[in-house]
C-alpha cells in the first residue's frame, strides 16, 4: 500500500499539504455541478438494486473515474477538485441505503406511496447530521487510526493514478494496472450478466437431521476488498462464518429439512429469519464494546476541533489538511437540526391512535436520536474503516437500532391497544429511519476524508461537499422510491403484484419492530448471539494479551456469522493473496512500487465492477426484466458453473502476474 506522501515525499505530508495549498482548486462550481449529474444516475441505480436484492454499491470509485474523465478536459483541474466530485457522488449514492427502513413505512400500510417533502426532510436531517457526527469522528478513526478503509484507499489510488501532476512513467504503469484490473473486473461481471458464467457457486448438504451450505460468489471486486482490508479482518469473519454455518445453521434447521421445499428451502429460511439474528446479536455487543473503546478518542478529536477552531479565530496558523468545519459550527448544527426532527415527528402522530401520547413520544425520541446517532456513527464509520462501505452491514445495525427504538417508544406509550400497532409500528420505523439516515452517511462519509487525507484535501471543503451530496441525495431519493412503488411494489405491501420488489431489509425490520409491540420477538435469538459476542471479545482480548500479533475483532466476527456466505469467504480468499502478494514484494529491489502495483489491480478489480454494477442497473430498470441480457439458453448452466470457476481462477493469477510484472519493471 503507498504511504499518504506520494504526492510530497520529502516533507512528509500528504499531496497538496503546503502551505500554498490554500490556491489549488477544490471546492468549485462545476465539480458540484458533475458530481450532482453522476448522483442521479449512481442514486437511482442503488436505490433499484438494494430494492431488489438487499445489496448497494459503493459509488466513490465509479464516481471518481467518470470525474477525472471529465475534467480532465480543463487545464486547471486539480486532484482535489477530483475528489470533491466523488465526494458529492458517493455520499447521496450511499444515502440511498435509506431504502433498508422507508419502505417499511408502505409495507405494513400506512403510507400508499413516500410523501415527497416529508421523506425529503427525514432523508436530508439524518444525513446532515451523519456528516455532523463525523467530523469529531476523523481525527479518531482516521488520522489517530490505523484501519485499512479499503474503498477509501482504493479511490485515492485511482485519483492519484489519475492526475497528470505525478510521475508520468508511475503514473502510467498504475494506469495500466487499474485499467486490466477494471477490464477484467467487468468483463467477468458481463459474462455473468450474460449468463455464460456463473457468479456464484452453492450448494447445500445434511448435517445430521439438519442441513447447511456452501457458497461462494465470483466476485473480483470481493477479492480486490479483500487484498485491501488485510488477513487479520478476513481470519475473523472465517471464524464467524464458521459459526453460523458450522454451527448455527445445522442446528437452527434441526429437523426442518423435509417440510415444504426440502432441505434448500429449510436451510435458506433458518439463516434468514434465524441465524441472521443471531448474528445481529453479536453485532451488537461488538459495537457496544467499540463504542467504549473509542470513547476516549472521540473525546480527543473533540477538543482536538475545538482547539483547532480557537487557533484559527486566534489568527494562528493550521495546517490545510486539518481544518476542520468550526466546532461552533458543528455543536449549533446539531442541535438546531432536533428542531426540525422534532416538528416532522409531531406532525406524523397528528390525527393517529396515539396522538395523545406525542408530547412524551416526540421528547424521547429526540433524545434517543441525538445519543444513539453519536453511537451509531462511530461503530458505522468503523466497520468501514475495517472492510469498506460496500460490505459493511450497516442493515444488522439498523436492526439493533429499530428493536431499541421500538423498546423505548412501547415503554413510553405504555400498555399497546390492537388498534394502536399500526400507529405505533409507523412511527417507529419513520423515528428510525432518522437514526438510520446517520448511519448510511456515517459508513461512507469517513472513507471519504480518508480519501481526502491521502490526497491532501482540505477537511472542512470536503465536509461541506458531503453536505451537498445529503442535499443532492434527499431531493432524488422520494421520487425513485415512488417510481418503483409504483411499477413494481414491494413485497408484503397491500396491492403489491407478482413481480413486487423484496426489500428485505425493511421487510425484516417492519417484522421485528412488530415483534417487539406484539411481544413475539425471539429474543433467545439475539441473547445468544450477544452471548458469543461476549465470548469473541474475551477471546480477543486473550489474545491481544499474550500474543504480538494476533486478534479477533469482535465486529469482524459478526460481519462473518451476519453477511451471506457468498460474500463472506471471499475476503478471506483475498486477504490471503494480498498477503501473499506482499510477501513477494518485500524480497524486491522496490517493495513499495511492488506493493502498490498489487494494491491498484485490486483497486481496479473494485472499479471494474462498480462501473459494470451501475450499467446493469440502468438497462434493469430500463426494460423492467430482471436478466434483460441473459443471451444463453438455461441448459447451459451446469457448464457455465465450471467455466465460471476457470475463469475467475484465471483472471486472477493473470492479474497478479501482472502487478509483479509491473511491480519490477524498470
Amino acid at each position: 500500500m503507498s504511504s499518504p506522501s506520494s504526492g510530497s515525499a520529502s516533507s512528509g505530508q500528504p499531496a497538496g499539504a503546503s502551505s500554498t495549498a490554500a490556491s489549488v482548486k477544490e471546492l468549485t462550481l462545476r465539480g458540484v455541478v458533475i458530481g450532482g449529474l453522476i448522483t442521479l444516475v449512481f442514486t437511482a441505480a442503488n436505490v433499484y438494486l438494494g430494492l431488489k436484492a438487499g445489496l448497494t454499491f459503493a459509488t466513490s470509485i465509479p464516481a471518481a473515474v467518470i470525474s477525472m474523465a471529465v475534467l480532465r478536459y480543463f487545464k486547471d483541474h486539480t486532484i482535489q477538485e477530483n475528489n470533491i466530485v466523488q465526494t458529492i457522488a458517493s455520499a447521496a449514492g450511499t444515502l440511498s441505503a435509506i431504502i433498508f427502513v422507508l419502505p417499511g413505512l408502505v409495507m405494513v400500510g400506512w403510507w400508499q406511496g413516500f410523501p415527497y417533502w416529508q421523506s425529503v426532510f427525514v432523508i436530508a436531517l439524518g444525513g446532515l447530521l451523519g456528516v455532523m457526527y463525523s467530523i469529531p469522528l476523523r481525527r479518531a478513526l482516521v488520522t489517530h487510526s490505523d484501519l485499512p478503509y479499503p474503498e477509501g484507499v482504493a479511490a485515492a489510488e485511482v485519483l492519484k493514478v489519475g492526475d497528470t501532476n505525478e510521475g508520468v512513467e508511475e503514473s502510467r504503469r498504475g494506469l495500466l494496472a487499474i485499467i486490466w484490473g477494471g477490464v477484467a473486473s467487468a468483463g467477468f461481471a458481463v459474462l455473468g450478466s450474460l449468463k455464460a458464467v456463473a457468479t456464484e457457486v452453492s450448494g447445500v448438504f445434511k448435517v445430521g437431521s439438519g442441513g447447511s451450505m456452501a457458497a461462494g460468489s465470483l466476485s473480483l471486486a470481493l477479492i480486490g476488498v479483500g487484498h485491501l482490508v488485510g488477513v487479520g479482518v478476513g481470519a475473523a469473519m472465517i471464524v464467524g462464518l464458521l459459526i453460523s454455518y458450522g454451527v448455527l445453521l445445522p442446528v437452527q434447521s434441526w429437523g426442518e429439512i423435509d417440510g415444504a421445499g426440502g432441505l434448500s428451502a429449510a436451510v435458506g429460511a433458518a439463516f434468514k429469519q434465524e441465524v441472521r439474528l443471531i448474528g445481529a446479536g453479536t453485532i451488537a455487543v461488538a459495537a457496544v464494546w467499540t463504542l467504549l473503546k473509542l470513547l476516549r478518542p472521540i473525546i480527543v478529536g473533540i477538543r482536538e476541533s475545538i482547539a483547532s477552531t480557537s487557533r484559527r479565530e486566534a489568527g494562528q496558523s493550521v495546517e490545510i489538511v486539518e481544518q476542520d468545519l468550526s466546532a461552533k459550527v458543528v455543536i449549533g448544527v446539531t442541535l438546531a437540526s432536533m428542531l426540525p426532527i422534532g416538528a416532522l415527528l409531531w406532525l406524523f402522530v397528528q390525527g393517529t391512535v396515539i396522538a395523545h401520547s406525542v408530547v412524551g413520544l416526540v421528547v424521547v425520541s429526540i433524545v434517543f436520536v441525538l445519543l444513539t446517532g453519536l453511537a451509531v456513527a462511530s461503530v458505522c464509520g468503523y466497520m468501514a474503516g475495517l472492510i469498506g462501505a460496500s460490505n459493511s452491514p450497516i442493515s444488522g445495525v439498523g436492526i439493533i437500532v429499530a428493536i431499541a427504538a421500538a423498546l423505548l417508544v412501547k415503554t413510553v406509550h405504555g400498555p399497546v391497544q390492537p388498534d394502536q400497532l399500526p400507529a405505533l409500528v409507523a412511527y417507529t420505523l419513520f423515528t428510525a429511519a432518522v437514526v438510520f439516515g446517520i448511519a448510511t452517511i456515517s459508513n461512507d462519509n469517513l472513507q471519504d476524508l480518508k480519501t481526502g487525507q491521502l490526497v491532501g484535501a482540505t477537511p472542512w471543503k470536503q465536509q461541506v461537499a458531503l453536505i451537498i451530496g445529503v442535499g443532492f441525495g434527499a431531493v432524488v431519493i422520494p421520487p425513485v422510491l415512488n417510481l418503483m412503488q409504483r411499477a413494481f411494489g414491494f413485497q408484503g405491501a397491500p396491492g403489491a403484484g407478482e413481480n413486487a420488489l423484496a426489500a428485505p431489509q425493511a421487510s425484516l425490520i417492519s417484522d421485528l419492530i412488530r415483534g417487539v409491540f406484539g411481544g413475539d420477538l425471539n429474543w433467545r435469538l439475539l441473547l445468544l448471539g450477544a452471548g458469543i459476542g461476549v465470548v469473541v471479545l474475551v477471546v480477543d482480548a486473550l489474545l491481544r494479551r499474550y500474543t504480538k500479533r494476533l486478534s479477533l475483532p469482535g465486529l469482524a466476527v459478526g460481519m462473518g456469522m451476519y453477511l451471506p456466505m457468498a460474500i463472506t469467504i471471499m475476503i478471506p480468499i483475498g486477504a490471503v493473496l494480498g498477503m501473499v502478494h506482499d510477501k513477494w514484494a518485500d524480497r524486491q529491489a522496490n517493495p513499495e512500487r511492488a506493493k502498490r502495483m498489487g494494491t491498484l489491480v485490486a483497486t481496479g478489480m473494485i472499479v471494474g465492477e462498480s462501473l459494470w454494477g451501475v450499467c446493469f442497473a440502468g438497462i434493469v430498470g430500463a426494460s423492467g426484466q430482471d436478466a434483460p441480457l441473459a443471451i444463453v439458453p438455461e441448459g447451459f448452466a451446469g457448464v457455465a458453473i465450471w467455466l465460471g470457476v476457470a475463469l475467475f481462477a484465471g483472471f486472477i493469477w493473470a492479474l497478479y502476474r501482472l502487478a509483479r510484472r509491473e511491480g519490477t519493471a524498470d
